[in-house]
Order: C-alpha cells, then sequence, then structure tokens
C-alpha cells in the first residue's frame, strides 16, 4: 500500500505482493550517553514490500534495532514517521502492534515452563481466541519440528530450538508482518538453515512479510532486497546482486602452499592495493580497492609459491567495498592487533610442544551425558577450534579446560597442569572470554580492566601501564568511563578481550566470542588471533561462523557430546566431498556431518 491508508481497506484484507508493507521517511532519534549524545538514526528513509524478505544490514551501532523498536512501537522517533500497513506507529501503536510479530535479539521465553506452555502463555497475551488456539499450535509445532519436544522445559532447549519457539511465539496470530532482530545470532549453521526455510515458507504460504536484521553477511543474498545502515544512515536499499555488483572484477582468490594461509592473509592485507583479506577454504581471498591485479601481484612478487586468479563477488565483497568508499576500513572497525615488539610468552620457543590434553574426557549432570569421551590434543602455537551444533558440549568442554568445571572422568591437562589436581595453577597461565562475555555491565570499562588486571595479580604500576595499553591497543580510550553494558556487541567483544589478555598469557579460550557481533569487528578480532599465534600464543575457539574456521589450523566436530571429526579444515571439507557437493564449502561439510549423525541417532 502507497498512497492509501489503512482505513480505505475492507477490514481483514492484507497488503497486496508488492505494495509497501512498512514505510519510514526521515526517521531520527538520539539517545543520551553520558555527557554525551549519540545519534542512532540520521534521516532513515526506507521501505518494505509486502511478500519480500528485506534484511537490515550494518555494523554494530549501525541504528538497525532502534529502527526495529521504532517500527514495533516500542520507541518515539525524535523527528519522521514510520507507517506499518498505512498506520502510523506514533499515533496507533497499538493498531500496529496488532498486525505485527516482533521477536527482539533477546526474545523473553519463560525457561520453567515447557514449549507448550509458552505457547499458552504468549497466546493470552495476544488475545488469541482459544477457539483457534489448538490448530495454530499444532501447526507451528510442526513447522517448527518441536512437536516431539512441547513438554520440555524451554530453558532445557538448545540454543536454534529457542529461537525457533520465540519464532513460534511471535506467529501465533499469523501477523501480516514480521520483525525478526537478529533471530540467528548464536545459532549453529543446521539450526539457520532450518530458520530459513521457515521463514521462506511462511512468505510463500502464509503471505508473511518479513523484515530481519542480521550479522551474518550470507543471509542477506537470501533476502529479496537489503538496505544497509551504517553510522544512523541508510547507505543504499536494493536487491542483493546490486551489492555484489560493485565488486565485480575486483575479488581474487590467492592460492598457496597448505599452511601458509595466515602468513600470506597478512601480507596481502598490508598491500595498499587491498581493501579486504580473509581466509577462504582454498586460500586467501581479497577485494582490490581497484579492478587492476597488478599492484597486487607486485606486492606478493618474491613471497614464495602464490597464484592469483579472479573469482565471482559476493554480497559481502560489496558491502566491504561500500565501507571502504567511506574511507579506510581500518578506521571503522578501528583493527590494530598486538604490537610486534610485546614479549612473546615464556615458552614460546618450544614450537610443536603439546599444550592442552584433553583423554577420554566426561562431565554428567545426573543422568545427563554433556561430553562423552572426549579426547584431542592441541599444540603451543596452534588454533584450535572446537565447533558443533547448540547443545553439542562445547561449552562444557571450555569449562572444564579452564578449570571451573570438574570432569566426571578423564584425564585434563593445561599448560603443563593436571586439572583435577591444580586447576589454580593453570588458570594464571591461560586466558578466558566466554559466551557472554563476563563483564560487569554496570562497571565502566576502565573498572573492568582493573578488577580483571587484580584478579591476575597485577597491581600497582604494572597494572597501570597494561590498563592505558590495553585502553590504546583496543581503541577504547574514548569509552574509558562508559558503563560497559552500554557499549555495542563489537566494542564488547574488544573489552572482554583486552581483560583477558591482561596478564599476557600462553593459552587463549575463546568461546563463541564473534556471536551477534558485525562483520567488521570479526576481522578485526580475526587479525588479533592470527597476531598472537604467530607470537606462540595456542587459542582454542568454538564458533557458529564456518568461515572462521577457516583460520583455524585444525578443529574438531562435536554433536551429542562426542568428537565426530578431527583434523584441519581441508581434511574436514574433502570428507564431505561427493557427486552432489563437488566443492563443499565448511559449512555444507559440518551440515552434512551433523545431519547424518542425527539422522543414524533417529534410526536407532
Amino acid at each position: 500500500m502507497n498512497a492509501q491508508g489503512a482505513d480505505d481497506r475492507p477490514d481483514g484484507v492484507a497488503t497486496a505482493a508488492g505494495e509497501t508493507v512498512l514505510e519510514a521517511r526521515g526517521v531520527c532519534k538520539s539517545f543520551a550517553a553520558g555527557a554525551r549524545r549519540v545519534e542512532a538514526l540520521r534521516d532513515v528513509s526506507l521501505r518494505a514490500l509486502a511478500g519480500n524478505v528485506t534484511g537490515l544490514i550494518g555494523p554494530d551501532g549501525a541504528g538497525k534495532t532502534t529502527l526495529m523498536r521504532i517500527a514495533a512501537g516500542l520507541l518515539k522517533a525524535d523527528a519522521g514517521a514510520v507507517r506499518v500497513e498505512g498506520i502510523d506507529v506514533a499515533d496507533r501503536p497499538l493498531e500496529v502492534q496488532s498486525l505485527i510479530g516482533y521477536m527482539p535479539q533477546r526474545f523473553g521465553l519463560y525457561e520453567d515452563l515447557s514449549v507448550r506452555e509458552n505457547l499458552d502463555l504468549y497466546a493470552d497475551l495476544q488475545g488469541v481466541p482459544a477457539a483457534l488456539r489448538a490448530a495454530r499450535h499444532e501447526e507451528l509445532l510442526r513447522m517448527t519440528a518441536l512437536g516431539a519436544f512441547q513438554d520440555r522445559l524451554a530453558g532445557r532447549l538448545s540454543g536454534g530450538m529457542k529461537q525457533k519457539l520465540g519464532l513460534a511465539c511471535a506467529l501465533l496470530r499469523s501477523p501480516p508482518l514480521l520483525l525478526l532482530d537478529e533471530p540467528t545470532v548464536g545459532v549453529d549453521p543446521l539450526s539457520r538453515r532450518e530458520l530459513w526455510a521457515i521463514l521462506r515458507r511462511l512468505v510463500e504460504r502464509e503471505a508473511v512479510s518479513v523484515l530481519l536484521s542480521t550479522a551474518y553477511l550470507d543471509e542477506a543474498q537470501r533476502c529479496d532486497e537489503v538496505a544497509v545502515l551504517h553510522g544512523g544512515r541508510l547507505l543504499e536499499q536494493g536487491p542483493p546482486d546490486r551489492f555484489r555488483g560493485r565488486a565485480e572484477g575486483g575479488t581474487f582468490l590467492l592460492r598457496c602452499p597448505a599452511g601458509a594461509k595466515r602468513a600470506l592473509r597478512r601480507r596481502a592485507a598490508e598491500s595498499p592495493a587491498v581493501l579486504d583479506a580473509l581466509v577462504q577454504a582454498d586460500g586467501v581471498r581479497v577485494v582490490l580497492r581497484t579492478s587492476d591485479a597488478a599492484e597486487l601481484r607486485s606486492s606478493l612478487a618474491g613471497g614464495g609459491d602464490v597464484t592469483v586468479e579472479p573469482v565471482e563477488p559476493r554480497f559481502e565483497d560489496g558491502f566491504v567495498m561500500m565501507l571502504g568508499e567511506r574511507g579506510p576500513l581500518e578506521a571503522q572497525a578501528a583493527p590494530q592487533p598486538p604490537p610486534a615488539e610485546a614479549a612473546p610468552p615464556p615458552a614460546a620457543a618450544r614450537d610443536g610442544e603439546t599444550v592442552i590434553e584433553a583423554a577420554s574426557l566426561v562431565r554428567k549432570f545426573g543422568d545427563f551425558y554433556a561430553v562423552r569421551e572426549v579426547s584431542f590434543q592441541v599444540r603451543r602455537g596452534e588454533v584450535f577450534a572446537l565447533l558443533g551444533p547448540n547443545g553439542a558440549g562445547k561449552s562444557t568442554t571450555f569449562r572444564m579446560l579452564c578449570g571451573l568445571l570438574p570432569a566426571t572422568a578423564g584425564t585434563l591437562r593445561v599448560a603443563g597442569v593436571n586439572l583435577r589436581r591444580a586447576p589454580a595453577a593453570a588458570r594464571a597461565r591461560i586466558g578466558y572470554v566466554s559466551q557472554k562475555f563476563s563483564l560487569y555491565a554496570g562497571l565502566s570499562v576502565r573498572e573492568n580492566l582493573r578488577f580483571f588486571s587484580s584478579a591476575y595479580g597485577l597491581w600497582g604500576r604494572s597494572r597501570r601501564r597494561q590498563i592505558e595499553r590495553m585502553l590504546g591497543e583496543f581503541h577504547l580510550a574514548a569509552f574509558a568511563e562508559a558503563a560497559s553494558g552500554s557499549l555495542p556487541p563489537g566494542y564488547q567483544q574488544r573489552l572482554a578481550m583486552a581483560c583477558a589478555l591482561m596478564h599476557e598469557p600462553e593459552i587463549l579460550f575463546l568461546d563463541e566470542p564473534t556471536s551477534g557481533v558485525d562483520v567488521l569487528a570479526r576481522r578485526e578480532f580475526w587479525g588479533r588471533i592470527n597476531a598472537l599465534a604467530e607470537r606462540g600464543v595456542t587459542v582454542m575457539v568454538t564458533t557458529h561462523y564456518m568461515e572462521e574456521a577457516e583460520y583455524c589450523d585444525r578443529l574438531a566436530i562435536m554433536s551429542g557430546g562426542r568428537v565426530l571429526a578431527i583434523g584441519p579444515p581441508a581434511e574436514i571439507r574433502d570428507a564431505a566431498r561427493g557427486g552432489d557437493l563437488p566443492a563443499p564449502s565448511m559449512e555444507d561439510a559440518f551440515v552434512r556431518l551433523i545431519a547424518g549423525q542425527q539422522r543414524r541417532e533417529g534410526e536407532r
């Protein structure tokens, strides 16, 4: 609906496909942040069409969540207007809320209620007539594949199942418009595919229109239209192919001998010709500032057996190029790896030494096995990843390795210390970034750094020097007095990393540290990890971003508390190769492995 309002439309008649279901015009919104005023949205105008999936993409702090909350009638714009189905949200918020389903980033499931009890509660809150509930519940349980779990407490669901239950609660009234704020954050690749299949069925079969924000740029390619926000402004809106076309002729793959990708990525990133460089399955993918690769080849000359070949651009390449047109990506992401002159860890010279060892590791909670007979070794200076679906046992394994949770059975050695006998001695030599960033939200950035440095035994002048160093290296000085809970996710991730590195540990544990963090912040993060690994720091990481697994030397894929496969990324991908998958991505390999395991378990 473009010109006419909702009052001109017969009751119950939804906006026709292709017409405007949501429109924002000149929307502005600012917030007080201490003594500063932050402009979250600056004169934003965009529209979402009925029958489409429209994606909101942008770095942390771009304004995506603010726009969603204004569209849902939960915030009022300082200027401008948002109309849903022709209705001004600010004038008639309750009427608009009756037309939409809204799933925020942290959907409020009641964890002590079962799946069906959560559906009943939200049906009460949304005024769904009792006569319609049974059929709607069954339909949603079938759509989300939660029917077999309807009596399970929500708190005992995996992350992907919780997201699907949240989506079902938002869909109880079959709304014309569905607002989803990063619905796949923290969800494993298999569950992400399932969520997208549900969304497509909703659009095609129930005529639901969707506006969603996402931190996964591969998901942007699944949208019908994409709106890119940056710094509170709309940069551009259009189909994904329009953005991909920006990088036409400027994307290349650098191939190199196995084991040299990390160093090659660093060398490529230092080339003036390169706007972006990231490790990919067969080498290093680069986006050039121009389509002329001569300068790139010149900068790589003499660097060993490196070949340069053109590849087709992706949405992510066009997105990065668009941001690059606004200035150096370094200024936007503020990446700065640890300085080269920093002292290496005391034992860094002993390359190849095993520093983490798990043998027949078991952890039970009552009768439930969270981890079953897990064994692996990690060498000094290695980047080792634990991958798996939600609930696979990755975080439980991490907590045992960090000495935060005792093992039920098995052997654990970290930095030469048996964790069953002397966990405190091992903890002094490790850094740990937990899944939820264990920061004190009410404390300022500086106060968090002060607290964690004291916890690691730093005092006096050395503590003050280290705090100032971390504020500078992680570009947190401007936020030193801000409450850590008020920071965007990317800056919280920087602070969590800074806290974990205060005592210069030789082993670093990172539990899904980039979950919900934008693409520029993820690049900054992996730049730091690469620099640490080159200095001899051993890194263990869990992640749901399968492309990040390519940065790792080896990885283990877990499911149901067991290790299904272990080896270098290329080896894992090769195992998934077949007639239907001649060139599998890491995500393809992961999904095939996990789906096969789940299928076998279902047949037992």
